[in-house]
């Protein structure tokens, strides 16, 4: 049956699939009957009403409040949240402030959500300003290499100049001799499981399918994680070329960012990001004059921590409730609307880019064992100094939090 419900959501594709169109009316003032759209793809209500059942953000309860406090560990363990529950319920009623998971501002704390924009630290002392619309000046976080070489972090990696040399470079390069040079790093996924990313492009580049796809699993939903949100934000440009590169090598012909609907300001410099590039003819049709294609889509979840899996991805991507599937096969072989789709975390693709250049022997200097490269670490809790440090695999715990964050707090 969920084969079915694949094949059937397919049909609609990318662009106006179920899940985007289940997401956009339940959060209308003005949503149609739910049949219409049922009818539109040849698939029963009931199917439907489980889908938007299953997310907490297209639920009657989550639309009727107006602001969100951060319930994330971080946050919690700091003992700040009741206070700002409190100074929220105020301002705008007890019915009105709701909960939200963690907002990746691990950091610094206080964390809320109103209309659409992410607060943390000291912006709660200018919750006036907020709730009149004014733009208030947030602090920017603690991030830096101390990496020997970076390969995330260092303001030198992505330029638009560079995208295109290196797009042109990548463009004219034999899509085996990509993969074997992601084979030959080392590289694994920084999402958690730490798969080979040259294995997974692999599978995909050799699997049969009508269509391919590359997604970026965004979806970070960790407690105490924020890394991703800061690539980007910071450098999208990295994790777009990181994609396209994908989708040259297993050739794939469309891009999707799953991005946590928490973050929005995300969302909106990616979608500027792809512009931009798209107007440079970095992406879409025939990729500064080659006979190469590929788009790239953002697309929010919908408040199910569950997504963060890739395959429990697919299936929210495709219009249902986000369930893990069984596997094999892997999503590399039957992925997306079972099609071979290759699916890798922010800091994996971003990472891509700056391997290739240096090639494959340079970046397994880094690093220990099995574990080669660079990672960002992030630090947040009783520490002096919070934030994001960019460094080779290796160093232990201590080091991390006396070193780079300057020890504990109190």
């Amino acid at each position: 049956m969920s084969k079915n419900i694949s094949n059937l959501s397919g049909r609609i594709g990318l662009k106006n699939n179920l899940f985007k169109q289940l997401s956009e009316n339940l959060l209308s003032d003005n949503p149609k009957d739910i049949k219409d759209i049922a009818k539109q793809h040849n698939l029963g209500v009931s199917t439907l009403h489980g889908a938007e059942s299953f997310y907490e953000f297209l639920r009657p309860s989550h639309r009727e409040k107006k602001a969100f406090v951060c319930n994330g560990s971080a946050c919690m363990c700091a003992g700040t949240q009741d206070q700002l529950k409190k100074t929220l319920k105020e301002k705008l009623g007890d019915d009105k402030v709701g909960e939200m998971f963690c907002l990746g501002h691990c950091y610094e704390n206080k964390a809320f959500h109103y209309d659409g924009e992410n607060y943390a630290g000291n912006d709660i002392e200018k919750i006036d300003q907020i709730l009149n619309g004014e733009e208030i000046k947030q602090e920017k976080f603690f991030s830096k290499s101390y990496a020997t070489t970076s390969f995330l972090m260092d303001e030198k990696l992505s330029s638009f100049d560079q995208f295109k040399d290196q797009l042109n470079n990548f463009l004219k390069t034999d899509k085996k001799e990509i993969i074997k040079s992601l084979l030959d790093s080392n590289l694994t996924g920084r999402g958690g499981a730490g798969f080979p990313t040259g294995m997974k492009w692999d599978f995909c580049s050799k699997a049969k399918g009508d269509k391919k796809y590359v997604i970026c699993n965004a979806d970070e939903g960790d407690a105490g994680t924020y890394a991703d949100r800061m690539m980007m934000e910071s450098d999208p440009f990295a994790l777009i070329e990181g994609m396209t590169i994908a989708a040259l090598a297993v050739g794939a012909s469309i891009g999707y960012i799953y991005l946590r609907e928490e973050y929005r300001l995300s969302e909106e410099v990616l979608n500027a990001a792809i512009r931009l590039a798209s107007e440079h003819h970095f992406l879409g049709d025939n990729i500064l004059d080659s006979d190469k294609s590929f788009s790239i889509e953002v697309r929010l979840g919908a408040g199910a921590y569950i997504c963060g899996e890739e395959t429990a991805l697919l299936e929210s991507l495709e219009g249902k409730r986000g369930m893990v599937r069984a596997k094999p096969p892997l999503p590399a072989i039957q992925g997306l609307w079972q099609q071979p789709t290759v699916i890798n975390n922010v800091i994996t693709l971003a990472t891509i880019p700056t391997i290739l250049a240096k090639g494959p022997d340079f970046y397994r200097n880094f690093g220990i064992g099995g574990s080669r490269g660079t990672m960002p670490f992030q630090l947040s809790g009783n520490i002096k100094q919070a934030g994001l440090v960019e460094l080779a695999f290796g160093p232990p715990l201590a080091t991390l939090l006396n070193e780079f964050g300057g020890g504990t707090a109190n």
